[in-house]
């Protein structure tokens, strides 16, 4: 019988530059993201690469978390019990880090399993977790509150080269007619048959959101993403009833039961996981169930290069966010978009290979 145990796990942190700052409401400046890295070798000599990211801040932390907590658990695992691993590291440390840091380096060992799992089977992660389609409609997020209106319209213009048919725009100034004119002014300039949605990063309070969004009722918003905090979900059901745009969220819930709440009382309209923060892929493709439970369009946030290949998957996929984080511009391919839409990777195991010229100058700390 195949020898299937876990023999090395190496975990890796870098912090990456990014090309300019990068502004929202809630988080402020973003000069740099951070890449934690894990790598799993097993006995029959396969091995599998997982990775998670922070913002900027945090890294060091969900790096000692796998190196210092999980990393002698997983020594001598079937690296092919992937549910079984996911639910031991989820109970190990659920007292101290349910939903928090712990859901990150969860995520990072996860990816990597299932990197092993595809390699084993030489199928890309798509076809493997469902083959629904080899590609998925996608949007380009914008982490742009503090451009000026000008670099505003150009950084969109840019996106529309690109092949983009959706984007998405950073709202939450002080002054939301601000934000009500630099919607119309991208409205006016996408046209009126481009997917067009807006995001607050948890910014504004439950009237504020309301006000705003019957402001810009007449902009065609496909979503309006995180106008108040997400643990505020009857507030979310509250603006879902006063106003005409749909909600979305999901990055910042990072647990099941997280999602079950809003899915029962925030009246969203798009749920958006993170693989890099809801316990991996694993974690992912519960919330895509309960998702196509409700009949809810299953979106995403952030590591395009990942998540390309969860929504491709499934049938009740809705966009993927292509993120101002360019993380897949540090593997060896690059997301790719054809009429508008992103396709999956097509080669064995999660599609996602990190490139070491390109990322070893920015490592900071390596097992």
């Amino acid at each position: 019988m195949t020898d299937r145990r876990i023999t090395k796990v190496k975990t890796g942190y870098y912090r990456i530059p990014l090309a300019e700052i990068l502004s929202d409401a809630k988080h402020g400046d973003h000069t740099h993201f951070e890449l934690i890295t894990c790598t799993i070798e097993c006995a029959d000599g396969y091995a599998g690469t997982g990775y998670t990211y922070t913002g900027g801040k945090g890294g060091r932390a969900i790096y000692s978390l796998i190196e210092d907590e999980y990393k002698s658990g997983l020594l001598g695992q079937d690296s092919s019990k992937i549910r079984d691993i996911w639910q031991s590291m989820y109970w190990d440390l659920h007292y101290v880090g349910r939903g928090g840091l712990v859901s990150f380096a969860m995520s990072a060992i996860d990816i990597a399993l299932w990197d092993i799992h595809c390699h084993r089977l030489q199928q890309p992660l798509h076809q493997v977790l469902g083959g629904a389609s080899d590609r998925t409609l996608c949007y380009a997020g914008g982490i742009d509150l503090n451009f000026h209106i000008d670099k505003l319209l150009s950084n969109i213009s840019g996106y529309l080269e690109k092949g983009f048919e959706a984007v998405k725009i950073k709202v939450g100034k002080d002054d939301y007619k601000e934000d009500v004119a630099r919607v119309e002014a991208v409205r006016e300039l996408i046209g009126n048959q481009r997917v067009f949605m807006v995001d607050a990063n948890y910014s504004l309070s439950e009237s504020r959101a309301i006000e705003f969004g019957k402001a810009i009722s007449h902009c065609n918003i496909a979503w309006f993403e995180e106008p108040t905090m997400p643990d505020e979900y009857a507030s979310y059901g509250r603006i879902a009833d006063a106003i005409d745009i749909p909600l979305a969220m999901g990055e910042n819930l990072h647990t099941q039961q997280e999602f079950e709440l809003a899915v029962a009382h925030s009246k969203l309209g798009f749920v958006q996981p993170d693989a890099s923060n809801i316990g991996g892929i694993t974690g992912f493709m519960q919330v895509a169930e309960l998702a196509k439970l409700h009949g809810l369009p299953l979106c995403s946030h952030g590591m395009q290069e990942l998540h390309v290949s969860l929504l491709a998957s499934q049938p009740h996929a809705g966009y993927l966010e292509v993120h101002s984080f360019p993380i897949d511009q540090y593997t060896k391919s690059p997301l790719k978009l054809h009429q508008g839409q992103a396709l999956a990777p097509t080669n064995p195991g999660i599609g996602v290979e990190f490139d070491p010229q390109l990322i070893t100058p920015h490592l900071v700390k390596s097992s």
